[in-house]
């Protein structure tokens, strides 16, 4: 990983209902400035990271059991999500959850509540996310419930950049979108953390994408992380293509024969 360490998660355990454990032993970091993927098949425990992450795993019935996770040094398993908003981690949830019964720009600007800023810095915030989403500026009068899948995740990376972050935690934003407007929001992902240096921790179902924009990967199996490495070593490694690109030594597989190989990988032995 590159120096600077703004995110540090060191083996942590998940237990959900006291009984049920989905996280076992799980850590990763992700550098200041970096694109970090989490990616691995739907039930991994993907989402349970970010949310551990994000302190939400209370509404759920969840808890972190063991271990520990520090943001620029300071641990923050104890904060509150709206704290952690404050100090600069937000997190983009899956299904993007937006106020259906708002207008697009009344969404954006909820993002700003925390904030103390005066009105016109709010302002010149709101003017950079129309910017980075002129789509947006176009509905912005517009009831955010009968805008798009993509407009509504655009709405949801907006609303987390007017909280001015450092860091945002992307829990699946490719999920239900099509191909043309997933790489047009990874597009956004790779300007905003370019430009205004914010970094991610992409939870991703759609591996080849979350590689191609990543730095760095972890994969995800079983509430564990069974490897990690940079983006392009993982995107090329035979086991990664083979799991999850579904293509192999021999060409593209079917979803059949994909499942049968699972039952031979190498790190679950």
């Amino acid at each position: 990983m590159p120096s600077g360490v703004a995110l540090r998660v060191k083996n942590i355990e998940v237990i959900y209902d006291r009984v049920i454990l989905v996280l076992k032993g799980v850590s990763l970091e992700v550098a200041e400035g970096g694109i970090v993927a989490l990616v691995g098949a739907n039930g991994a425990g993907k989402t349970t990271t970010i949310k551990a992450i994000s302190n939400l795993l209370g509404t759920e019935r969840g808890e972190v059991t063991k271990g520990s996770i520090e943001f620029r040094g300071e641990r923050i398993e104890r904060l509150s999500p709206a704290e952690l908003v404050r100090r600069g981690v937000v997190q983009v949830m899956e299904g993007r959850h937006c106020f259906e019964h708002l207008s697009v720009e009344e969404n954006l600007l909820t993002g700003a509540y925390a904030r103390k800023q005066n009105r016109a810095e709010i302002a010149r915030d709101l003017e950079l996310v129309y910017e980075y989403f002129p789509r947006l500026r176009e509905r912005r009068k517009s009831q955010a419930g009968y805008t798009s899948g993509g407009e509504q995740q655009m709405i949801a990376l907006g609303r987390a950049l007017m909280a001015r972050p450092n860091m945002i935690l992307l829990d699946e934003p490719s999920m239900g979108l099509a191909p043309q407007l997933v790489r047009e929001i990874f597009e956004i992902v790779k300007a905003l953390n370019q430009r205004e240096g914010v970094a991610f921790l992409l939870a991703e179902q759609n591996t080849a994408m979350a590689l191609r924009y990543a730095t760095y990967g972890y994969v995800l199996e079983n509430g564990r992380v069974v490897m990690d490495g940079d983006a392009e070593s993982l995107s090329v490694n035979e086991d990664v293509k083979e799991f999850y690109l579904g293509v192999g030594g021999e060409g593209r597989r079917s979803f059949r024969q994909v499942k049968q190989y699972r039952r031979r990988k190498r790190w679950l032995a």
